[in-house]
């Protein structure tokens, strides 16, 4: 500091030297900057010849072929697996059908075939519960997709149940107790009957896909088929005797389907066998039953010729139609636990 303040200029003397010299030294860096630039690797010549290359060429264009090669799609009908499919199943019906009318039906109608009322009045009662069946699809698929089921059974299940069980039993009470003359009350009822029995079917599209709902839907029509032709083939009051049987079976399949509210959770075999009670017992409880409604229709069209009772198809295809949603049903959940397995 004391030799600043002497000293002032030499102070600004030292300070021009000492650029001078930097300045002078820092020449081989300004020359380093201003060496020739050195020669270029890729030349235009390497360039081309790379792309000219036929390794490279072949690799862009089998990796194009590869990306654009077309996806094939295996025809199930192009190598008759579809033809073989639809074999099989007709043969098992037909074969399930040649073997229940053997074991059932060894003893046929011996007055010539079946009369003309009792054609005409098995007729209209099949009509009828195709009619009805065909009213629970359609009102069961508009429940499912304005999703009206849904809000009612997440306001409280019970309430539900218990509310549907009672309209379902007095329109059916309703209907059979309707004079058949009164078109209009009987042909109401008997559709509110079946709106009834479309809520109940209805949360059954929320579980199952529609795969499983259309192959429960067709081997339920073959298996009532076949048995309604057994039925309609049979002697006359052959399978009558077959209620009192049938109604106790009814009662075990309806207390097995109470078990799992009774039973612990940890009682699992006795869940499974009641389940296997419900399911493959039901089928047949219930094919056994529309052997026995089909006789009992036949059975009332000889009544109702002689003028006994009412000719009333109605009523009679209330019976078909419980058979075919009990059945329904069981296949379903049939199905679903086959899907489940796979």
């Amino acid at each position: 500091m004391s030799f600043t303040i002497r000293q002032p200029f030499r102070l600004t003397g030292t300070l021009a030297a000492v650029s001078k010299t930097a300045f002078k030294s820092a020449a081989p860096v300004r020359a380093f900057h201003h060496a020739p630039a050195t020669k270029a690797i890729f030349t235009s010549r390497t360039v081309s010849s790379i792309k000219n290359s036929p390794i490279i060429k072949n690799g862009f264009k089998q990796t194009r072929a590869y990306n654009v090669q077309p996806t094939t799609v295996p025809n199930p009908s192009a190598n008759g697996s579809l033809m073989q499919r639809l074999l099989v199943g007709g043969a098992m019906f037909g074969g399930t059908l040649f073997a229940i009318n053997m074991v059932f039906n060894r003893e046929t109608r011996e007055d010539g075939g079946m009369p003309p009322f009792e054609r005409s009045y098995l007729n209209e009662t099949f009509m009828h519960t195709g009619l009805g069946v065909g009213i629970i699809g359609v009102a069961a698929r508009a429940m499912y997709t304005s999703g009206f089921v849904y809000r009612i059974m997440a306001t409280n299940p019970w309430i539900v149940m218990i509310g549907g069980l009672a309209l379902s039993f007095g329109t059916m009470i309703g209907t059979r107790n309707t004079d058949p003359s009164n078109y209009v009350q009987k042909y109401g009822l008997w559709t509110a009957f079946n709106v009834t029995q479309a809520a109940f079917i209805a949360p059954l599209m929320f579980m199952a896909p529609p795969a499983i709902m259309a192959r429960a839907g067709l081997y339920t029509i073959a298996m009532m088929g076949s048995i309604a032709f057994v039925g309609a083939t049979a002697k006359n009051d052959k399978y009558l005797y077959l209620g009192g049987p049938l109604l106790a079976g009814v009662a075990i399949v309806a207390v097995s389907g109470f078990a799992p509210l009774v039973l612990p959770a940890t009682a699992v075999r006795t869940l499974a066998f009641t389940e296997n009670i419900w399911l493959y017992g039901g089928l047949a409880v219930f094919g056994g039953f529309t052997l026995y409604d089909v006789q009992k229709v036949l059975n009332h069209a000889r009544l109702a010729e002689r003028g006994l009772i009412k000719r009333d198809a109605v009523n009679e295809s209330i019976s078909l139609e419980l058979d075919f949603l009990n059945i329904f049903i069981r296949m379903v959940q049939i199905l679903m636990m086959q899907n489940r397995r796979k």
